[in-house]
């Protein structure tokens, strides 16, 4: 009789004890926490004629994130240094008094060198991505040469890197400050089959994703796709999130397919990038210049968000405030989705500590 009570109240102890183990398992279940830090735009301003509008001041610009007004925390026009904002409020966040002026920007103006060009894109890191299927066959020589110009014009960009697609991704010259390795790269293309370019503009971004700074990719393409399982969407959508411009270097024999014509605008006006069509890829030094000049007229803008419940899609609306720049018009990104770098495992029990959050810087 003894031993059957000393059972029964063992077997009571133990149940006592899992069920106490069980809810404090249920109290340390990890969970996913994402903080955004920072989300960076590039603002272009221009006027009715395309003339890019200089001397805005932070105060000028009005930014906000699902309807949520925004606090500008750093400020840049071109490739001026940085201003941060928030810690010095009340002295570098007052408006300029001077008034914006337009920048020249006419037909009649007289085509800088590409020593001077190459100054106006310090800092950036330029990825090219070059279509070597069958649709560039005829102007492969030509595009080369083009690429090449292209490449020398932008002797003070931090760091550029050469891609190639037909099917796959050739990653022929990694980032780097070497123009000479990426010179080499570019003459050794060759020429491949089907064009898998969404697929491959998806991963180009992917490495992009992983530098700080201005990140920008230009691609040459000369034809629609063929042969990707990747929807542009996705492509497009992730260049948002990760603040990467695309800009796209074609040629007419592009407009020969509308679908991919209108592709091409769409990503690119969704980046806060352009679409440039040439009648042929000699004559494609004006849409160099017209990036160079893209470059160095960008405002420079970031923020912190303030709270905001929605993990999806968040859109992001840049006005100017003045009256008399209502018509002035604006470029740039149209939102982001907030992407974990990775998961946190913390217990819930530690949700109070800041330093146990994962966080996203979101450049």
């Amino acid at each position: 009789m003894a031993r059957r009570c000393c059972l029964l109240l063992w077997l009571a102890l133990g149940a006592c004890a899992v069920s106490e183990n069980w809810s404090a398992a249920q109290e340390i279940e990890p969970h996913i926490r994402v903080i955004v830090n920072l989300v960076q735009l590039n603002v272009a301003v221009t006027d009715n004629k395309g003339n890019y509008i200089t001397g805005l001041t932070p105060r000028d610009f009005v930014i906000t994130e699902d309807g949520i007004p925004q606090t500008i925390a750093t400020f840049a026009e071109g490739n001026e240094p940085t201003r941060r904002l928030i810690e010095n409020a009340g002295g570098e966040n007052k408006p300029n008094s001077a008034p914006a002026i337009p920048a020249s920007h006419g037909d009649d103006q007289v085509a800088p060198t590409p020593e001077t060009l190459g100054s106006l894109v310090a800092g950036a890191n330029v990825f090219v991505l070059f279509d070597t299927s069958n649709y560039m066959y005829r102007g492969f020589v030509f595009a080369q040469d083009a690429i090449s110009d292209f490449v020398r014009s932008l002797e003070s960009a931090d760091q550029l890197a050469f891609y190639s697609y037909s099917r796959n991704l050739s990653r022929a010259a990694t980032l780097t400050t070497d123009r000479g390795k990426v010179l080499r790269a570019v003459r050794t293309t060759v020429a491949g089959d089907d064009a898998a370019l969404y697929n491959c503009l998806l991963l180009t971004v992917r490495d992009a994703a992983q530098y700080t700074g201005r990140k920008v990719i230009v691609v040459f393409s000369n034809g629609p796709d063929n042969s990707s399982v990747v929807p542009p969407e996705d492509v497009a959508e992730l260049a948002q999130s990760t603040g990467i411009a695309i800009y796209m270097i074609s040629t007419t024999q592009a407009k020969l397919e509308p679908i991919s014509t209108a592709v091409f605008e769409r990503m690119t006006a969704a980046t806060g990038g352009k679409a440039y069509f040439a009648k042929t890829w000699r004559d494609e030094r004006q849409a160099f210049a017209s990036i160079r000049d893209d470059l160095a007229h960008l405002y420079s803008l970031s923020y912190y968000p303030q709270p905001n419940p929605n993990t999806g899609w968040r859109t992001i609306t840049v006005k100017l405030s003045a009256e008399r720049a209502k018509k002035f018009r604006l470029r740039t990104r149209s939102g982001y989705r907030p992407l974990p770098a990775h998961v946190s495992r913390e217990p819930l029990a530690m949700e109070q500590n800041p330093a146990s959050a994962t966080s996203l810087s979101t450049r």
